[in-house]
């Protein structure tokens, strides 16, 4: 089963939050409650140079696809985030060199989203120019000044850097060196391997990441998942090492975990899960290097005797940089013994794998970077919400779906065969 839409994502996170304690109860005092967290402040850095007028991302130009992105971005920019615009390459057709590197300008200012506003600046975007980076980055950085609130750069460009000598990635170690805890992230639309390089350099300069982009779906769910993130208290990952069998893995509490995987490995961890509990995990291993198409990966929960619970699996081809999946195991409450103990846990077995190959010229060490997500929440009451893994009372809509599809098909059929009769009859 994959856990993919970010309305469940989301609410997993409420629920192992209330779990985990991370939340105060709605009757708290007032007195009781936390200071408010200052606004998360992220600029969103835009390639607007000539080259955006490329037609190869779903058969339109890249700078339209990043328009129909920016628009599902803005819509679902979260409560708690101060978010801005800036452009790179927007202005100057020129080829002055010292021109066209500073064309770089802040299209929306960092503050309080007024979606109607920022959507009217993005419309207004037309590929024109260069693609100073270094320059955009630097202002950028200056864009999100002042206070102590998480603050996130997302780069979206077609191409490297065209302003050298000011490289790019090192205007990122400067911006790390301040110790301003500003991450940047990096995005590439159909990017070729300088650009790939380059970007990875950028986003490992300052602790983000890199992702490629192909498709318009892709780009707006990796930005809007980067300002979401960029809302959320910081996690860092707890470094694990996974065994080979489930009898040797180590124990994993709720949490997040992080570990490396060889090419077509498979690592075992062990979670406790007591009754009346659902585990909850997702896996994502990051494509660090070029890899071969056609790949995989595998997430099953096993009992300690080898039996499989539940799994979750996800599949591609091409080019990527990171596959998720994730399943739902829900242990049915048990009663508590004559003298009132509490019945034992259940070590469940995690079982990590990965299907992934490359070229012989293809460094295998060290392993792929896996990040393990842990959570265990209270159990749905109803039976069959257990039975059905998280489905629950879906099934009557399935059902109703069938019986409308049904209906549907001896409707149309009857209605061709009257059209069929009457043309005849003509």
């Amino acid at each position: 089963m994959i856990i993919s839409k970010r309305s469940a994502v989301a609410a997993c996170g409420l629920l192992a939050a209330l779990s985990f304690g991370l939340l105060a109860p709605s009757t708290a005092a007032a007195d009781d409650e936390p200071a408010a967290q200052p606004a998360a402040k992220v600029d969103l850095v835009l390639d607007v140079s000539g080259s955006m007028r490329t037609r190869d991302i779903d058969g339109q130009t890249r700078m339209t696809a990043a328009k129909q992105a920016f628009n599902e971005v803005l819509d679902s920019v979260p409560q708690g985030v101060e978010l801005g615009i800036r452009t790179l390459g927007a202005n100057y057709p020129g080829k002055d060199t010292k021109v066209g590197c500073k064309d770089t300008e802040q299209l929306y200012k960092v503050g309080p989203l007024d979606r109607t506003e920022a959507k009217t600046a993005v419309a207004t975007l037309a590929p024109t120019g260069w693609t100073p980076i270094g320059p955009a980055l630097l202002r950028a950085a200056d864009d999100l000044e002042g206070g102590e609130a998480t603050r996130r750069i997302v780069l979206i460009t077609d191409g490297e850097d065209t302003c050298a000598p000011l490289d790019p990635c090192e205007v990122a170690r400067d911006i790390a060196a301040k110790g301003i805890h500003l991450v940047i992230d990096t995005l590439g639309l159909v990017p070729d391997d300088k650009t790939r390089k380059q970007l990875t350099c950028i986003a490992e300069a300052t602790g983000g990441t890199y992702t490629s982009v192909r498709h318009t779906d892709e780009l707006s769910g990796r930005v809007t998942q980067l300002v979401d993130r960029a809302a959320d208290p910081v996690v860092t990952p707890v470094a694990t090492e996974g065994a080979a069998r489930c009898a040797q893995a180590p124990e994993l509490k709720p949490g997040l975990y992080s570990d490396r995987e060889r090419f077509s490995e498979h690592r075992w961890y062990r979670v406790d899960v007591r009754p009346g509990q659902e585990l909850r995990a997702s896996v994502s291993v990051s494509a660090d290097r070029a890899v071969d198409p056609d790949y995989g990966v595998l997430l099953r929960a096993v009992t300690v005797h080898g039996r499989e619970i539940v799994r979750g699996s996800e599949a591609g081809a091409g080019r990527t940089d990171v596959i998720s999946t994730g399943l739902r195991y829900p242990k049915p409450p048990e009663d508590e013994s004559d003298d009132g103990t509490p019945p034992p846990a259940e070590a469940v077995c995690l079982e990590v794998g990965n299907a992934f190959a490359a070229p012989d010229s293809v460094k295998t060490t060290p392993g792929l970077p896996v990040e393990l997500t842990v959570a265990l929440v209270d159990s749905p009451d109803d039976p069959s919400d257990v039975a059905s893994f998280g489905l629950g009372r879906g099934w009557w809509l399935l059902g109703l779906l069938t019986l409308t599809g049904l209906v549907a098909g001896l409707l149309w059929g009857w209605i061709s065969r009257w059209r069929v009769a009457v043309w005849r009859s003509n």
